[in-house]
Formats: structure tokens, C-alpha cells, sequence
């Protein structure tokens, strides 16, 4: 059997009880929380290979509408399976073949319209992490109506136009994933330097293993609560410097 790459257990979890509701968009369901006030600043959050329904991807759509944004997941699978914890490693790279991250454009293009028409939306950030990560990498580089993005522990490595940024992005990982090497993150950073445009930020944070910034308060180990919580405090301030 091979390792679960991922390293923390998405089994035993605690419960919880979302804050918003689900919307139907087009081809798309999604999961919508709103703040208590009207705003014009929003949020797409795009999740990793568990999908739109996993509890925690829930919780930081929750977390980042309590900052003052309408806060939107939606389904990237369309409706397909997403990656289940019963799964096997082996046949990951066939399940990423018809889940390919830099393929979401049209998706991505329903819910900024549904956004800015129905929403009322005039500033719109975009936050993923893992698969959800590598998208929001994607449509920094193809999409302007997007103003800011964060990008969790994803990264496109096979592009040579990865580095041409439209717009400001910064990049977080765990300095103990294995999924993504440290040479990896250095060629990033590098490459950004000479050829981005606008704004980016890379930041390591000490010890995580990939996956790291999800989770819920509850189910945070005590040696790695302070660095999940500078990690969401270090994206939202990112949303809230342009956004």
C-alpha cells in the first residue's frame, strides 16, 4: 500500500456545522456564506481533492465571509467524485487526468458572473489549496478579473508561462511536504523574480506537512496551531491589502 501523501488524517475529524447555504450556478452547485452586512468584496475559495462537501474546505468559507467578504465554493468536479480517503495512491495520477486542475476556466468564468450579477460584486480574490492551490496559480495567469490570490500549497510545474502573474499572488507552503520540493519552491521564487510584473509573496512555514492550513481549531496538533493560524492570517491579510 502506498503512503497517503497528505499526512494528516482526514478520517477522525470533528463535526461541523456549516454557516451558509448551497447555490445552484449554471452547471455548478456551491457553498455560499455571506457576512451579516452588504459588501461588494468577494471571495472564491477553490478546494483540494476532497472536494466542495469536506467539512473543513466549509470552515474556511465560513472563516473568510466572518472577514467580510461573500465567500463562494463551488464544485469543480461537476458533480464527479471527488478523491475519497478509500481510494487508492495507485490510481491517482489516472484520477487527476480527468481532475486537471488548469482546466477550471470555464467554471472559474460562471461563478465570477454570478459574482458580479447576482451578488453585486465589484472586487473578487480567489484562495485554493493543494489541487485548489494549482488552479488558483492557473487563473492568476489567465484570468484579470481576478484581483488578488492565495495559493496553498499548489503549484504548476510543467507551464513555461507560470510566471507571468496578472495580478498580486502569494504563494504558502509547508517546509515538510513531499509533494512539493524545496528545489521547486526556490525555481518559483526565482523565476518570479525575473519575470513577475506585479506583487507576489513565496512563504515556508516551519514544519507543515502539506495540507497543513485547513483545519479546524479542534483538530489542530498544539506544535502546529501557531503556524496554521499565521497561515490564515497571513492570506487574509493578503485578500485585504488589495481587496
Amino acid at each position: 500500500q502506498m503512503a497517503d501523501p497528505f499526512l494528516y488524517d482526514t478520517g477522525r475529524r470533528s463535526q461541523y456545522g456549516c454557516l451558509g447555504h448551497e447555490v445552484q450556478i449554471e452547471h455548478i452547485k456551491a457553498y455560499v456564506c455571506r457576512p451579516s452586512f452588504f459588501t461588494d468584496k468577494a471571495v472564491i475559495v477553490i478546494h483540494d481533492i476532497f472536494g466542495w462537501l469536506f467539512p473543513d474546505i466549509r470552515y474556511i468559507v465560513d472563516l473568510i465571509a466572518g472577514h467580510g467578504y461573500i465567500t463562494i465554493c463551488p464544485d469543480f468536479f461537476k458533480g464527479t467524485d471527488p478523491w475519497k480517503t478509500t481510494d487508492h495512491w495507485a490510481d491517482f495520477a489516472d484520477w487527476m487526468k480527468d481532475h486537471d486542475p488548469t482546466k477550471v476556466d470555464k467554471e472559474a468564468d460562471v461563478v465570477l458572473k454570478y459574482l458580479k450579477e447576482q451578488c453585486g460584486a465589484k472586487k473578487i480574490g480567489i484562495v485554493g489549496f493543494s489541487w485548489g492551490g494549482m488552479a488558483v496559480h492557473h487563473l492568476m495567469l489567465k484570468n484579470p478579473q481576478l484581483t488578488a490570490g492565495v495559493s496553498l500549497y499548489g503549484i504548476i510545474r510543467d507551464s513555461e508561462e507560470r510566471y507571468n502573474l496578472l495580478n498580486p499572488t502569494f504563494f504558502i507552503f509547508g517546509e515538510k511536504d513531499h509533494t512539493i520540493s524545496y528545489d521547486q519552491i526556490t525555481l518559483l521564487e526565482e523565476k518570479l523574480k525575473q519575470y513577475c510584473r506585479v506583487a507576489y509573496k513565496i512563504k515556508v512555514y516551519p514544519g507543515q506537512v502539506h495540507g497543513f492550513a485547513k483545519l479546524k481549531p479542534e483538530d489542530m496538533k498544539p506544535d502546529d496551531k501557531p503556524y496554521i493560524e499565521e497561515a490564515r492570517k497571513d492570506m487574509i491579510d493578503w485578500i485585504k491589502m488589495f481587496i
